[in-house]
């Protein structure tokens, strides 16, 4: 127990360590465009307050969306999909598989629980003693449930789930909104610091690889962004993407598809003023 104990802990740490990544490459990023650029390389005060007013816009919202994404805490099942104290001892005692799945059943009865198991059974994790609701997932980073569970995510060293996908997609947004605002700004100048047109200094190398940076992680937010689409547009989640949910007439895909409108509604809520906001919406 000792040394697990200390292994969980060791691992707790160095889960931050993409977190730490992303956040010195955006505050570097911030330095070298802030004042390497438009303070030190820019001489128009129009054009360098200009950039400044909508550089600030965008890093203001990719650290909004960030900041959410990380910390809102992945929804778990509530109390009622946990087994009562009678059941769990019931169903401890019971040691035919056959009368387990029939407890599991019985209780199942009264529960919105529509999905099952690949076997036909009722969902139950053993971990959290609690009868999976549809579309959860038992996250074995996070050692529980998640609601609507799409992936545990490295970056945000958190589960992206029905708390937070709206907060994930909205921070894969404004991240591209962030590198193609700087990637296009930058570029005339990147091409004058190619061709030697301005003179050579620390700014020269802080222009040049916000360039390659940004063009960098912009074309994989390209893939990943319009791969979440796609799925909110479905009505999937990453994991019902590579493995389709179960219901009582078999395997189904599009067993969530409600049509695009309300599976948007279902991410970002039904004021559509509030979408591109990182405020928690139903």
């Amino acid at each position: 127990n000792g040394f697990w104990g200390r292994w969980r802990c060791c691992a707790r740490v160095f889960s931050w360590i993409p977190v730490l990544i992303i956040t010195s490459v955006v505050l570097w990023s911030y330095y070298a465009y802030v004042f390497e650029l438009c303070v030190f390389t820019i001489s128009n005060t129009l054009e360098k307050v200009a950039y400044l007013l909508v550089f600030h816009v965008c890093f203001v919202m990719f650290s909004w969306t960030y900041w959410k994404a990380i910390f809102t805490p992945p929804a778990t099942p509530c109390k009622k999909f946990q087994l009562s104290y009678s059941d769990k001892d019931r169903y401890e005692r019971e040691e035919r598989p056959d009368a387990q799945k029939q407890i599991l059943v019985d209780i199942a009865k009264s529960l919105p629980i529509f999905t099952r198991a690949t076997s036909g059974a009722i969902r139950f994790c053993d971990r959290c003693q609690v009868l999976k609701p549809d579309r959860s997932h038992h996250c074995s980073v996070c050692e529980t449930c998640v609601l609507k569970m799409d992936h545990h995510c490295p970056w945000v060293n958190n589960c992206v789930g029905f708390s937070n996908y709206k907060f994930f997609l909205l921070f894969l947004s404004y991240s591209m909104v962030y590198c193609v605002f700087i990637s296009a700004s930058v570029f005339r100048f990147f091409i004058n610091f190619w061709v030697g047109d301005l003179p050579n200094g620390p700014a020269k190398f802080h222009v040049l690889f916000l360039m390659f940076v940004a063009l960098m992680f912009l074309v994989s937010l390209m893939f990943l962004l319009g791969y979440h689409c796609w799925l909110v547009v479905q009505n999937r989640s990453t994991l019902e993407a590579f493995s389709a949910p179960v219901f009582t007439t078999g395997p189904d895909r599009n067993g969530f598809n409600v049509g695009i409108r309300r599976n948007l509604q279902q991410v970002f809520g039904d004021n559509k003023r509030l979408w591109f906001l990182p405020i928690c919406t139903r």
